[in-house]
């Protein structure tokens, strides 16, 4: 029956007829089919606000169905299931829950996890956003907050206290590419009783899932990666059934729902995943390793680097290093801002994820999230860049940016001009 397979899957076929485990590939395409079924292959966009029941009973049960998908819209939504299962199927975990934006994923769970006088562990090293619940938002609701060095696994020992109850990561940090050791933080948590979320949009499920070394529950914006294709903002948190549903009975009264078109679109992004991530990764390194030495470049951060200070860390739990990395340039806040000027494939955008090249400054993007207090105890530099290549060819990618690095090889480290050619 094989004599037309080569022998090398013949052998594979021979040798490993009990493998059961899906490849990611084939999740992506097939894991939400029993959710709703239909003899559609392409599946159908459940434009619907509400939906009808046969009798009492029936309407009686969907409507308390945590995450339903067949009552009301903003209860859950079929479409909204389809992501969910696949994204749960990827993750490692039993559920996961749709929202409007990664950041009503965010701020949905820490609204249903923690209340008045809780306190909850940060990472000093953040997503601007991130940072703002953590130093802005949640103080105002009457929760204390510490932040840490996310490098220092003994960090976040010191940080608890009796009325801990959330510890906030994210790794690959955004924009220093910093990692935090998931599973020391999960051990900790997890003996002190405390829940644990991890941010994991950079890394995707395809380079790293969380829930695998401990952490309680993962969330995304989908916006990013998972969508892959700048159309769409949509957040996704996964993770036990227990605690999604305590987030679900939150999310129905805060309404941060995401439109069933919208979930389409991301259902249809997801299908590509694994496939883009394996561009993504590629492009990711090679942009590093070309700008890393750079006589215009201080450092360049990135966890694939051997000269990033968590490197065997991040080989440890990432099985690819991802697309973004922060160059530092030397010249400064002026230097920064005119190497994203002379770009030609990476545009100056925010955010992420999508198949085309991105750039942004993070010292001007975030001044309108945080403080100038804020900004500088985050410790990103001036002159830090965040670039996050997309798919497009590395080799011209990599042309661009060492275009754009030499054309700022003179400037100083000034928040205002160049400096003077050597003459």
């Amino acid at each position: 029956m094989l004599d037309h397979v080569s022998p090398s899957i013949q052998e594979a076929v021979v040798v490993m007829p009990e493998v059961t485990r899906t490849g990611r590939s084939t999740l992506v395409v097939h894991a939400d089919r029993e959710v709703h079924p239909s003899g559609a292959v392409a599946p159908p966009i459940y434009q619907s606000a509400t939906f009808a029941a046969d009798d009492a009973d029936e309407f009686a049960r969907v409507a308390l169905e945590p995450r339903g998908k067949d009552f009301y819209t903003r209860y859950g939504n079929p479409n909204h299931a389809q992501v969910a299962a696949i994204v749960a199927e990827l993750e490692g975990t039993e559920a996961a829950l749709v929202t409007a934006s990664g950041m009503a994923a965010l701020t949905t769970a820490v609204l249903a996890l923690v209340s008045a006088g809780d306190h909850v562990i940060g990472q000093k090293s953040t997503y601007g956003g991130t940072a703002s619940v953590l130093l802005n938002l949640l103080p105002r609701l009457g929760v204390a907050t510490t932040l840490v060095d996310q490098g220092d696994p003994g960090a976040f020992a010191a940080a608890l206290n009796r009325n801990t109850r959330l510890i906030l990561l994210e790794s690959p940090s955004n924009p220093l590419l910093q990692i935090t050791d998931l599973r020391a933080v999960a051990d900790l948590a997890r003996a002190h009783g405390v829940v644990t979320m991890a941010d994991n949009t950079f890394a995707t499920p395809i380079n790293q899932r969380p829930a695998e070394y401990g952490i309680d529950l993962v969330w995304h914006s989908a916006t990013k990666y998972l969508n892959g294709h700048s159309d769409v903002s949509a957040g996704v948190l996964a993770g036990p059934t227990r605690l999604l549903d305590r987030v679900w009975d939150t999310a129905i009264l805060t309404g941060a729902v995401l439109g069933p078109v919208d979930a389409w679109l991301l259902l249809r992004g997801m299908r590509t995943l694994p496939l883009r991530m394996s561009r993504h990764n590629a492009n990711g390194q090679a942009l590093a390793e070309a700008l890393s030495g750079h006589r215009a470049v201080a450092r360049v951060h990135y966890p694939g680097l051997p000269s990033h200070p968590q490197h065997d860390l991040a080989k440890c739990q990432m099985s690819g290093f991802g697309a973004v990395l922060g160059v530092e340039l030397a010249g400064g806040y002026a230097a920064a801002d005119a190497f994203l000027g002379r770009l030609r494939h990476s545009r100056r955008a925010a955010s992420l994820g999508g198949v085309e090249s991105l750039a942004v400054h993070p010292a001007a993007m975030w001044r309108g999230m945080l403080s100038d207090t804020q900004i500088a105890a985050s410790g990103v530099p001036s002159g830090l860049i965040r670039l996050a290549a997309g798919i497009e060819d590395a080799a011209d990618l990599v042309h661009d940016a060492l275009a754009a690095a030499d054309s700022v090889i003179e400037y100083e480290d000034s928040p205002t001009r160049p400096k003077e050619p050597v003459s």
